[in-house]
C-alpha cells in the first residue's frame, strides 16, 4: 500500500461532528471533494485555517463560498520571524525570504485583523508560540505576534487558535499576562493531564488531532482522559496527523470518525454522545 494512497472512507458516524482545524489548501482534494468526502462520514463541518496573509485570505474567501467551511485567519508562529529576520529560527539564510523587520509585521497583522472583522471568519488562528523550529532569535517577533493576534480576537470578538509547541509554559503566561478572550482553543493539543487541568479551570477549549492514536501518545490520552467533555474538541490538522492505522498517509477530514472513536474509548463514552458533544463545542467555541 502506498504511504501516499488516500485511506479507504471509514463507517460513517451516526451523530454530525465538526472538524475544528484542517487546511483544504495543502490538500490534493478540491474542495469540493474534500467537503463531499466528510459528509459522506457525517462530517458536517469544517474550521479551515489560515497560515499567513495569503492562506488567511483563501480561508476567508472559501469560508464565502461553502457554508460547511468555516475560515480562522493568523500568522503562523513560525511566520512571525520569517516576516521580521528572513527565516523561522530567527535568522537571514541564503535564499531566504527578503527580512521586512517590524513594519512588514505590522502591514501583515493589519492585514489579519482586517479578514478577521468579515463575518464569515469564525477564529484568529493558528496564532501561538513554537520553540521547535524557532531560534532564540526569532522568539522576540513570535511572542509580539502572539500577543497581537489575541488582541485583534477580542476586539472582533472572535475564537483563539493557538498553535502552541514545546512552548507550553509561555503560551500559557502571555495568555494570563494579555488575558485569553472568552473562546479559546489549543488547537492539537500537546500538554499532559496537568496542563490540561489548568486549561479546563481557564475554560480552554482542548482539540485533538490523530496523534492521540499513535502508540506512543499515552500522555495524550492521559490528558484526553481528563479534560471536561465540553471543553473537548476534534480535529485532523490535515493534511497531516492522520490517526492510525494509517499513520504516514494523507490526512483530510473525511477520517474524524476514526479519530473520535478513539476518544470515546479513552473517555469512556459512546461514540454517538462524544460526537453530539463534540458537534455544539464546535459551534460554541466558533459561534456557527
Amino acid at each position: 500500500m502506498s504511504r501516499t494512497e488516500a485511506p479507504p472512507l471509514p463507517e460513517p458516524l451516526r451523530v454530525p461532528v465538526a472538524d475544528s482545524h484542517t487546511h483544504l489548501d495543502m490538500q490534493d482534494a478540491t474542495v469540493e471533494v474534500a467537503l463531499a468526502r466528510a459528509a459522506a462520514v457525517n462530517v458536517k463541518a469544517v474550521v479551515q485555517v489560515g497560515c499567513d496573509v495569503a492562506g488567511s485570505r483563501w480561508a476567508a474567501d472559501t469560508a464565502a463560498a461553502h457554508p460547511a467551511v468555516h475560515a480562522s485567519v493568523a500568522l503562523h508562529p513560525n511566520e512571525a520571524p520569517r516576516i521580521v529576520h528572513g527565516d523561522v529560527d530567527g535568522t537571514a539564510r541564503q535564499g531566504a525570504r527578503e527580512p521586512g523587520g517590524r513594519a512588514a509585521l505590522d502591514e501583515a497583522l493589519a492585514e489579519i485583523d482586517a479578514l478577521a472583522a468579515l463575518d464569515h471568519v469564525r477564529g484568529v488562528g493558528e496564532t501561538g508560540l513554537d520553540f521547535f523550529r524557532t531560534g532564540p532569535e526569532g522568539v522576540a517577533a513570535q511572542e509580539e505576534s502572539f500577543r497581537a493576534h489575541i488582541e485583534i480576537a477580542k476586539r472582533h470578538g472572535k475564537a483563539l487558535v493557538i498553535h502552541d509547541r514545546d512552548a507550553h509554559e509561555d503560551v500559557l503566561r502571555v495568555l494570563l499576562d494579555a488575558g485569553a478572550p472568552e473562546r479559546t482553543v489549543f488547537h492539537c493539543y500537546s500538554g499532559d493531564a496537568d496542563m490540561a487541568r489548568i486549561c479546563a479551570r481557564a475554560g480552554y477549549f482542548m482539540s485533538f488531532a490523530g496523534n492521540v492514536t499513535f502508540k506512543n501518545a499515552q500522555p495524550l490520552r492521559d490528558a484526553l482522559a481528563v479534560a471536561p467533555t465540553e471543553l473537548v474538541l476534534v480535529e485532523t490538522d490535515a493534511p497531516f496527523l492522520t490517526p492510525a492505522p494509517y499513520r504516514g498517509r494523507p490526512n483530510a477530514s473525511y477520517l474524524i470518525p476514526v479519530t473520535l472513536r478513539a476518544m470515546a474509548e479513552v473517555k469512556g463514552l459512546d461514540e454517538d454522545v462524544l460526537a453530539a458533544a463534540i458537534y455544539d463545542n464546535t459551534a460554541r467555541a466558533f459561534d456557527f
